[in-house]
């Protein structure tokens, strides 16, 4: 082994040794700590500055309105230690039907979802879906998992050139990149997106939205249209497969959402 691959040994050793492994809210393990919550934060607090400078925010008071009163009846439902977390929202001016949300509190919602979202209930579940991935550790484990990968690829990448020459180090380098993109990154976004509707879900029901909403929300999403890249390539699970478990579990929630309300938690904001 040659001096750049054994460096390259020694750093996958290291970020192995930097990570931890949690269980995820629906019982799967999960690889994070390759950075600090505190350097996520930061993270979260630059890209949500960043996208505030690029897109033109909404000025309509209303919608504005709107927005952050289902933010705060799904953030207000937040567990220890979300529920210390300062959350932020800010609606931007954009045709796009999505809505994002970020460690740190940050949340950016486009105008562009109302066409989808028709409903109060309907937004609490794009909300509340997007949350889902933050109190989910999801950025987390995306970044953890990209250092893994990056790393164990120059190991293998740094071998092959050894034995082989730099034409083969670079084959490697772009061959497994796809690999990884196909195997390895892309299937945990779908695993994250499933996740993130059954946090959502519940956090919604929680709030006092009805989780029925989140079904109907991803039917008006199919029909919105636009292309869609097979289920393996894809970072989303497939339609009809969401549809199904998100009905499966709205009915099993309409008791939270019925308790929620009785306890004063009827939202109000359209």
């Amino acid at each position: 082994m040659n001096a750049k691959a054994l460096a390259l040994g020694v750093a996958t050793a290291l970020a192995v040794a930097a990570c931890a492994t949690t269980t995820s809210p629906t019982g799967r393990t999960q690889y994070v700590g390759a950075v600090s919550q505190a350097q996520l934060d930061q993270l979260g607090l630059q890209a949500f500055a960043q996208a505030k400078a690029s897109t033109p925010l909404s000025r309509d008071a209303s919608q504005n309105a709107y927005v952050g009163c289902v933010v705060r009846a799904i953030t207000a439902q937040l567990p220890a230690p979300w529920n210390g977390v300062r959350w932020e929202y800010a609606l931007f001016d954009n045709n796009e039907a999505n809505a994002w949300a970020l460690p740190g509190g940050k949340i950016g919602v486009y105008t562009g979802i109302f066409k989808v979202a028709t409903s109060q209930d309907q937004l609490a579940a794009v909300i509340a879906h997007e949350i889902g991935h933050v109190t989910a550790r999801h950025h987390d484990e995306r970044i953890t998992r990209q250092v893994y990968a990056q790393t164990g690829l120059g190991v293998a990448g740094a071998l092959a050139g050894s034995r082989y020459g730099e034409g083969a180090q670079q084959t490697t380098g772009q061959l497994g990149g796809a690999l990884l993109q196909g195997a390895f990154l892309l299937p945990n976004s779908r695993v994250q997106e499933s996740e993130a509707d059954v946090v959502g879900q519940e956090l919604m029901a929680k709030a006092g939205f009805d989780p029925e909403a989140a079904v109907q929300l991803w039917r008006n999403m199919g029909s919105a249209g636009g292309s869609r890249p097979p289920q393996w390539l894809s970072t989303h699970p497939d339609p009809a497969s969401r549809l199904r478990e998100l009905q499966a579990r709205a009915a099993g929630l309409m008791p939270v959402m019925q308790a929620a309300r009785s306890s004063g938690h009827t939202p109000r904001c359209r």
